[in-house]
């Protein structure tokens, strides 16, 4: 039974192959964006930007200037986010997922930003690895600090 009617096996490689291609375009997006939250992401809005990249949206506000103490920091565990303020006035964003089994941050204390899990510790001045077993630093977030406001930039 050949001619135009597909087979099955070509039926399943052609749908696997578009599953792969859709998979695969977030895979290993490293250094991208991270997503808006899903209240930013659902708008009906119809885009504006005419197919050209436009800026992310301003964030909603994390915190203020005052709730991050000098030499420590805050977790921010539904945003996977931690900010520091190493020195006053100074403020940093990393990720709060730990670099080594992807475990989140717990505490901001002493200088460093603590993993419950393994024991792994980050500088708060640029995530830097002070105590292992994290193999690499946290990766940096964007934040944006007006007046007094921190949002995630």
């Amino acid at each position: 039974m050949s001619g135009a009617t597909p087979t099955r096996r070509t039926v399943i490689a052609a749908s696997g192959a578009v599953a792969l291609t859709a998979g695969c375009s977030k895979y290993g997006d490293e250094g991208a964006e991270p997503e808006p939250p899903k209240s930013e992401a659902s708008s009906s809005e119809p885009s504006k930007s005419g197919g050209k990249k436009q800026p992310p949206p301003k964030g909603e506000e994390l915190a203020k200037t005052s709730e991050i103490p000098v030499g420590g920091g805050k977790i921010f565990k539904d945003k996977k986010v931690v900010v520091t303020q190493p020195e006053k006035g100074d403020f940093k964003a990393f990720s709060a997922v730990c670099t080594h089994s992807g475990c989140t941050v717990s505490a901001v204390e002493g200088g460093t930003i603590n993993c419950p899990c393994h024991g792994s510790k980050y500088r708060v001045a640029d995530a830097s690895v002070a105590d292992g077993p994290a193999p690499r630093p946290l990766p940096p977030r964007n934040i944006n600090v007006t007046g007094n406001s921190i949002t995630l930039g």
